[in-house]
């Protein structure tokens, strides 16, 4: 019904205001003449009265621009038109004037922008829904996350400007015409800098695009000459906000518990339906994070079915924990080793071992209730990010368990030649908010585990 009486009211004031502009037209069109004016302006000439000189020389009517159309004010509104019937056609609900502002007023959110068909049902089904966060360049691995993952799928996705909002939505459309997982699992939420007053999904070209080859396709958007200049200028210039993408994506979560992820780390086949299974077993009286273990993939292998093949591949070099050459402390304090040699009795989810070696810039993929410290979104761009709400987190508390034989994946044995440079500049900038990060920590509970003030 709210669907409806918003298009109601969008047509009623589209026929009031091109009503509004026409009676406007015909009045300055017809007011203002000679009869309006005292006699003594007029003139004889030749002993006739010319009223249309006499009154023009000394009352300028000013008659051409009242005659004008109010163009602009005609385009605005069918532009909106145009959004709203798009918004029907493609079940989006976007009004790129009504998103709210984050907590710096420097971007503008917008939640469920596409809600999938089953996505409500899903979120009574499971226990736990997986959140995630993605920009245009990397949204292709939801294919495979919706593969393996069962549950539902909250997406959180930015665009930095109108152009790149165009192509995303484009996207997210081609991806739900052609996936129906996809279609029925995910949730879509949207964060942009503050500048897009309106959207155009390009539905000749949505038309055009088959559905066999979705990389291809994300490639060729990415590459569009139209986008040259104007598709990531936030790799140089404007940071990626991963942090507020991350608590976008948390929030809009209906599940009890939340596997918070970025979009190309893979879960394992089957996750979701044995966490339901785990949970039903396994009582925290406390403060309790679920580590799940990560690994990176060698893109010539297939991805591993079980716990048992991830480890043959890790014996042959093809598999290894995820960050290890770029940086070991990313995932060191999860025991990789221990994680392995576990004898799994059966295929349910089990707590393999707790984290006793905690140390700072940890930051695993975890599931836990959304009751955790929300993510400090001044940290944007690359470094601090996750390490900082995980190090919070500690201090706060909470207590990290690694779970066994699930596990995630990212594909590509990583190392650090393949950073750009443009990554370690945002390193280092956000290396200095954590100065001030930590000092607030400190204040807030009192403790500092890590001697961080000190050091």
């Amino acid at each position: 019904m709210g669907k409806w009486r918003l298009w109601n009211i969008s047509i009623s004031i589209l026929i009031f205001l091109t009503a509004y502009n026409i009676f406007l037209t015909i009045k300055l069109m017809y007011s203002a003449t000679c009869a309006d004016h005292p006699p003594e302006v007029l003139r004889q000439e030749n002993g006739k009265v010319n009223e249309f000189i006499e009154c023009n020389e000394k009352y300028p009517l000013q008659q051409e621009p009242a005659v004008k159309f109010n163009m602009t004010l005609y385009e605005n509104v069918a532009e909106i038109y145009k959004n709203l019937e798009q918004n029907k056609k493609y079940h989006l609900n976007l009004n790129l004037g009504l998103g709210r502002s984050d907590d710096r007023l420097n971007y503008k959110l917008y939640d469920n922008i596409i809600i999938g068909d089953k996505f409500i049902q899903l979120s009574e089904k499971y226990e736990t829904c997986l959140a995630t966060q993605s920009s245009l360049d990397k949204i292709a691995s939801l294919i495979e996350s919706s593969l393996y993952w069962g549950g539902p799928i909250s997406l959180a996705t930015f665009a930095s400007n109108e152009l790149e909002l165009n192509r995303l939505l484009l996207y997210i459309m081609y991806l739900r015409k052609c996936n129906t997982r996809i279609r029925d699992k995910v949730s879509f939420h949207l964060a942009t800098i503050k500048g897009p007053t309106k959207f155009t999904i390009n539905e000749e070209r949505l038309e055009s695009l088959t559905c066999g080859n979705p990389m291809g396709v994300l490639k060729d958007l990415i590459k569009d000459k139209s986008l040259k200049r104007g598709v990531y200028p936030w790799r140089l210039k404007t940071p990626y906000p991963q942090n507020l993408l991350r608590n976008l994506a948390r929030k809009n979560c209906q599940s009890k518990y939340v596997f918070l992820t970025d979009v190309d780390i893979i879960p394992s086949k089957g996750m979701a339906e044995s966490l339901n299974d785990f949970f039903e077993r396994q009582f925290c009286e406390g403060k309790c994070a679920y580590v799940v273990p990560t690994y990176e993939l060698d893109e010539r292998v297939f991805f591993p079915p079980n716990k048992t093949d991830l480890i043959r591949m890790a014996k042959k070099g093809l598999a290894r924990p995820f960050h290890h050459k770029v940086f070991i402390y990313n995932q060191y304090a999860t025991n990789f080793s221990r994680w392995q040699t576990y004898k799994d009795p059966d295929q349910k989810i089990r707590v393999s071992h707790p984290v006793t070696n905690f140390e700072f810039l940890y930051e695993p993929f975890y599931i836990a209730t959304d009751t955790v410290p929300p993510h400090d979104e001044r940290f944007v761009g690359y470094g601090y990010t996750r390490n900082s709400q995980v190090y919070e987190m500690f201090v706060a508390g909470y207590e990290f368990y690694v779970l066994s034989p699930i596990f995630t994946c990212h594909w590509g044995l990583q190392v650090k030649r393949s950073r750009p440079p443009w990554r370690e500049h945002q390193n280092n900038l956000n290396r200095k908010q954590f100065d001030q990060f930590k000092k607030e920590i400190f204040s807030k509970y009192s403790k500092d585990p890590l001697n961080m003030i000190k050091h």
